[in-house]
């Protein structure tokens, strides 16, 4: 069965090799007990490990069941140990960490057994040896002779055939050794039993063979076994897919690795846990970075978001090149093209530039033709990258208050400073005198993403426009709204703001004590709205259309039949949003506009201008054509007249005059009483500048002063990108549009827009990226030192458990089963490492928020995102994977 051939073992090589085993030939039965004798250092273990596989020959053969093993691969070797082979050792070899049934269990882990059958055949081996009711101790709390009878269960629970025993009875006492060999013979009944032992004695007692080495040769034999005979009971008993099969290696499972890694890190607590929190500080590292780092990029993406819903890119029927202009005005292109020294100073043609760009060609953008890419054609992924796309078509919300029986008072566009006597505020614009308030109005449009209008603001009372006569009403952070704002829409009483101008006017200083309004107060106003078409009446005199807006009464009936407006809302800007897409006190829906282009395309100016796009309802003339010569002869027959019934049409200017100075006080104010009646009669006419601006008029400008405007065709396009990498790829979607056309040979369709953002906030990029290469940085270091010391953890454990790896070799255990054994140590530590780490840093998010939000206002900026802390965990792992294979 078993065959030694000349078997050599060398240690070492040249001068310091040593000799162990000199030409060894045995044959070994099937069963039998044998005892093999010799004094230290003769080659008894070495042979011994021979035998077991666990250690290999330098020449000879060890002859198996008549298959040599010179050609035995490392798989061969553990699956021969584990099928085969059975070991007892003098110091017992259990795992300490583990159960007394677990040892016995683990060489069964290694055959492929189920769980139940080997916890059923482990309880019965154990019994057998008299251990039946130890199964859940642990080692250390049985004595010497109970510890060798777990190892002699364990090596007997694969059933192999051959029992190896290294001086078993050499830690025991006498009486205990007799128990042990006794059951040493009962097993070599159906069995090869090959003790190693320094006691001739119970050798001689106990065993059927003895064979006694002496220097690494065979010295003596009592039973030798011929070369002829071993043949013989090789033949005999040969079956090649037994053997196969027997051969056939099993491999650990992951679980078993990882109880039997469990297992001893929970005898060793205190290092386990402090070797996880070592390896968790280079985590810590790294998760406070991302929390930073995640924290800070949320802040700085609200922040673009909010900013880029205030100064969206901005597409208009016609532009010039405003990023251009604001590159020049801010310094970004002052460097001339021409070259030269540095001796001297040289000028630089900044004015000629600018009024180049300044008054450079418009580009008419055609609106149509984009806003059907977008919506219809390929652009639609434009809308991936968005959180609003708005179109605007010029038409002004004009808004009354309600109450019109007293006075008319129009609310939007103000006219605050027109009840002072300051003229419009287009006016004060032009004058330089309205600072900041860049705006007439105090009504916009909200964008339709209300999602992001709810993270801008919080609402304070009522409940956002869900409807098109609906509207909300913002105030500040500190639940405030101007005097300007509440005069513009008649809560407060503007004689109040009259009264300080005429103080003003006299040099004194007028005050009003500030009001404050109950949120129900507010929820209670109403407004009329009306369309722009509704200014206009038909006059049968005048046979055409004519402004009645001054007409108090025709414009009291007008607004009394308007559309019913009612705040429903307020809301106020929320705290951690850094821009707010409302900018003014009202804000209310699309709907409202869409009611508005609808009433003013049904109106009766309405239809009669859209069905006819030739003639000028405001005048009854064609669009572009010469007036008519007798229309300007009829006002300047008119002037000739009154001056001829005041007896002045032969004069000249200056006889005029002098005539005027010759005329006594009472007889000049009856001259001057009657020519402005003259003038009043004249001016019922259409004057010169009102002819002349008539025929410059066009169609598409007579729909924008009536309020009508088509669907697909905007006057303006607002697109919100969602962040700066949105926008890029939105400025790539209209580079491919404009491609696309002027490869059509349409350069017409070509579109040209504004990016304020862009031109004002370019280096943003930069610098996030730069935030970003430090951080990796510090995330390598902190990466390269966490591996380093678990390497060198896992190499210390690897040290310490040197007797559990022989073990678990001896049971057939191959390399790579032992490799996985200390790699789910290290999984478990990286798991439990990254598990720290995480926690601690959660902990220190709170303080360092604190400190954050004492310092610069910002609040929750350090937060580790649930997909960073996995991630964190699975990198702890994988480096204490990684540092265990090193």
């Amino acid at each position: 069965m078993l065959q030694l051939k000349n078997i050599v073992k060398n240690y070492g090589e040249g001068d310091s090799k040593v000799q162990a085993l000199k030409g060894v030939s045995i044959n070994f039965r099937a069963n039998e007990f044998v005892s093999i004798l010799g004094h230290s250092g003769c080659g008894k273990t070495t042979l011994l490990n021979i035998v077991g596989g666990l250690d290999r020959y330098t020449s000879g053969d060890l002859i198996i069941k008549g298959r040599s093993t010179q050609e035995y691969k490392d798989r061969d070797w553990d699956a021969y140990r584990n099928h085969s082979i059975g070991f007892v050792f003098q110091s017992y070899n259990l795992i300490m960490h583990q159960t007394v049934l677990q040892n016995v269990e683990l060489a069964l882990t290694l055959s492929g057994v189920s769980k139940s059958e080997r916890r059923k055949r482990a309880k019965e081996m154990l019994e057998k040896v008299g251990l039946g009711n130890q199964l859940h101790k642990k080692p250390n709390q049985m004595s010497g002779g109970q510890m060798q009878r777990v190892a002699i269960a364990r090596a007997l629970i694969n059933d192999p055939e051959i029992l190896l025993a290294d001086e078993p009875t050499g830690a025991l006492d006498t009486e205990t050794s007799v128990q042990i060999m006794e059951l040493l013979k009962e097993i070599a009944k159906d069995r090869l039993v090959i003790m190693v032992t320094h006691n001739p004695e119970l050798a001689e007692q106990y065993s059927t063979r003895i064979i006694k080495l002496l220097d690494g040769e065979i010295k003596d034999d009592s039973m030798p076994y011929s070369d002829e005979e071993a043949a013989k009971e090789v033949y005999e008993t040969s079956d090649k897919k037994t053997q196969k099969k027997e051969l056939k290696s099993k491999r650990m499972s992951y679980l078993t690795a990882l109880n039997l890694s469990f297992n001893n890190l929970l005898t060793k607590k205190g290092r386990t846990l402090l070797t996880a929190f070592a390896g968790s500080i280079g985590i810590i590292g790294i998760a406070l970075i991302l929390s930073l780092s995640d924290g800070f990029r949320n802040y700085i993406k609200n922040v673009e978001e909010d900013t880029l819903s205030t100064y969206p890119l901005e597409i208009t029927d016609e532009s010039i090149d405003m990023s251009a202009m604001m590159s020049m005005m801010l310094g970004t292109e002052l460097k001339s093209d021409e070259e030269h020294d540095m001796d001297k100073i040289y000028s630089n043609n900044f004015v000629g530039g600018y009024m180049e760009t300044m008054l450079g060609e418009v580009k008419i953008n055609d609106m149509i033709s984009f806003k059907d890419y977008i919506e219809n054609g390929d652009g639609q992924e434009i809308k991936d990258y968005t959180s609003d796309i708005m179109y605007q078509y010029g038409i002004t919300v004009n808004a009354y208050k309600s109450d019109v029986d007293e006075d008319i008072y129009q609310v939007n566009p103000s006219t605050v400073f027109d009840s002072i006597g300051f003229g419009s505020m287009a006016e004060m614009q032009n004058m330089g005198m309205t600072g900041s308030m860049n705006t007439t109005n105090v009504w916009s449009e909200m964008i339709s993403n209300q999602e992001l209008l709810e993270s801008q603001y919080d609402v304070v009372a009522g409940r956002w426009p869900e409807n098109y006569d609906e509207v909300v009403m913002v105030c500040t952070k500190y639940n405030e709204i101007s005097d300007y704002e509440l005069y513009s829409l008649g809560i407060r009483d503007i004689n109040e703001m009259q009264e300080m101008m005429r103080a003003a006017l006299k040099g004194e200083t007028k005050t009003f004590d500030n009001t404050s309004y109950t949120y129900d107060e507010l929820l209670k106003l109403t407004y009329k709205v009306i369309p722009s078409s509704d200014f206009y009446e038909y006059d049968e005199k005048e046979g055409c259309y004519v402004d009645k807006s001054d007409d108090a009464d025709y414009m009291r009936d007008k607004i009394k039949n308007g559309l019913d407006i009612k705040v429903v809302g307020i809301v106020r800007p929320n705290e951690e949003a850094t821009v707010h897409s409302i900018t003014t006190t009202i804000g209310y829906r699309h709907d409202l506009v869409d009611k508005l282009m609808s009433m003013a395309a049904e109106s009766e100016i309405g239809k009669e201008q859209l069905a006819d796009e030739e003639t000028n309802v405001f005048t009854g003339y064609k669009f572009g054509e010469d007036l008519d010569e007798a229309a300007k002869k009829e006002a300047e027959q008119q002037a000739a007249q009154m001056m001829e019934q005041m007896g002045v049409a032969e004069m000249s200017e200056e006889e005029l005059y002098g005539y005027m100075a010759t005329l006594p006080a009472d007889e000049l104010q009856q001259f001057m009483e009657a020519m402005t009646a003259s003038m009043e009669n004249v001016s019922n006419s259409m004057s010169l500048s009102e002819l002349r601006s008539a025929e410059n008029a066009t169609y598409d400008e007579n729909l924008v002063t009536l309020g009508i405007a088509y669907e697909e065709d905007p006057k303006v396009i607002r697109i919100y990108p969602v962040d700066f990498e949105s926008k890029e790829k939105i400025i790539d979607v209209i580079e491919r549009y404009n491609d696309m056309v002027k490869a059509n040979g349409e350069d017409d369709k070509e579109i040209s827009y504004t990016d304020m953002v862009g031109t004002m906030m370019s280096s943003i990029s930069t610098i996030i990226n730069a935030i970003s290469y430090v951080l990796m940085a510090f995330v390598a270091i902190s990466l390269v030192v966490s591996s380093i010391m678990i390497g060198i953890i896992t190499y210390i454990s690897v040290l310490e458990r040197t007797k559990e790896i022989g073990v678990l070799r001896s049971i057939g255990a191959s390399k790579k089963d032992i490799s996985r054994v200390f790699n789910a140590e290290t999984i478990i530590i990286g798991f439990v490492a990254g598990l720290i780490g995480i926690g601690v840093t959660i902990l220190l998010n709170f303080p360092i928020n604190s400190v954050i939000n004492h310092l610069a206002g910002l609040t929750n900026v350090a937060k580790l995102p649930l997909y960073g802390a996995i991630i964190l965990v699975a990198i702890s792992v994988l480096l204490t994977m990684i540092g265990g294979l090193i």
